[in-house]
């Protein structure tokens, strides 16, 4: 005779056993996602502990530099990055530059504003007098080049990264090429560029940011067209592809802190609490815009030169420091390449 309660035993036990098997694979799934979660982050880690990293590429000046712009200029919690490229390919090559653009993200950290300063801007170079921007570089190298730029919007830059010839050529191959839209047909040698999309990468991505000549708006386009491979570049790093496939993700990774050089204190702290803050979601935050300018004009020693729309780029400059880029991009996103034609 079976005791009182069997009949009731056996299903709570079949029950107990089920709850067991079932939480067991609760936290082998737990286990798993914290194992993949785990070898992101060292990769992540590992790729920023890559990095060069050099006392070059900002200002040596304290906060109290008088001929910087104060530390505290922008608005609380924004922060402005210097973009930098060069034609150097390497070996104790400085180069030229090649590429002058600000990143600028606002206190809410959910758009990233990047825009470009075309090379042939006609500015005041601290403490050299007026040249093209790109003459900032030639003249004193990645912290002059940075100090132009904080004189021009009137803040102060928080960090730099630089990247050359061979890192861009390198990363965008890395990628698997990248996308982008081209709205004006052309070719230069070997390569050849239809109107809508291309997918570049390596040499060819390099000659295709580099082509000014036989482009409508010149120099302009060039820096349209830098921008837009930038843009493609950020995106393709987001994409499901890359994020989604830990091979693919460990691939690009490993390679990725090779391609750049930034300033000493970007430090892999610096880089996590940054990346951990962003909200961008899509592309649509990721906001590409250029220094205005009036048109086009000739220095007095006879240079071709890009003029600067002085009251434009002050508005721009304001809307650097207050965090109110949303506004200044909204208001300017039909103007023409070359602004107040």
């Amino acid at each position: 005779m079976s005791r009182p309660g069997r009949a009731m035993e056996e299903p709570r036990r079949r029950r107990n056993g089920f709850l067991t098997w079932f939480f067991a694979v609760i936290g082998i799934v737990v286990a798993l996602a914290m194992m993949v979660g785990g070898f992101y982050v060292w990769r992540m880690w590992s790729t920023a502990s890559d990095i060069e990293r050099t006392n070059t590429l900002l200002p040596s000046g304290e906060t109290d530099d008088p001929e910087r712009p104060a530390a505290d200029a922008s608005v609380e919690g924004s922060f402005n990055y210097v973009l930098m490229g060069s034609d150097s390919r390497g070996d104790g090559d400085r180069g030229r530059s090649d590429v002058l653009m600000l990143a600028h993200v606002p206190p809410t950290r959910d758009k990233v504003y990047i825009v470009s300063f075309p090379r042939d801007m006609w500015v005041q170079i601290p403490g050299r007098g007026q040249a093209k921007i790109n003459a900032a570089y030639a003249y004193g190298g990645e912290a002059l080049a940075t100090r132009t730029l904080e004189s021009l919007v009137g803040v102060r830059m928080d960090h730099a990264a630089k990247i050359n010839f061979d890192g861009f050529m390198g990363l965008t191959t890395q990628l698997g090429g990248v996308t982008v839209n081209n709205k004006h047909a052309s070719s230069v040698g070997e390569y050849s560029w239809p109107k809508g999309e291309v997918t570049i990468q390596g040499e060819e991505a390099l000659t295709y940011v580099r082509q000014r000549y036989g482009l409508p708006n010149g120099d302009l386009d060039r820096a349209e067209r830098q921008r837009a491979v930038v843009k493609a570049i950020l995106m393709k790093m987001l994409t499901l592809d890359v994020l989604a496939n830990p091979l693919k993700f460990n691939e690009v990774m490993g390679q990725l802190g090779q391609y750049f050089t930034v300033d000493e204190g970007l430090t892999n702290q610096v880089i996590f609490s940054t990346a951990t803050s962003m909200r961008v979601n899509s592309g649509d935050d990721i906001v590409i815009l250029q220094a205005p300018i009036s048109g086009f004009g000739t220095s007095g020693d006879g240079q071709s030169i890009d003029i600067v729309n002085e009251p434009q780029l002050a508005e721009m400059a304001q809307a650097v420091r207050t965090g109110t880029m949303a506004d200044y991009a909204a208001k300017y996103k039909d103007q023409p390449l070359a602004g107040g034609r």
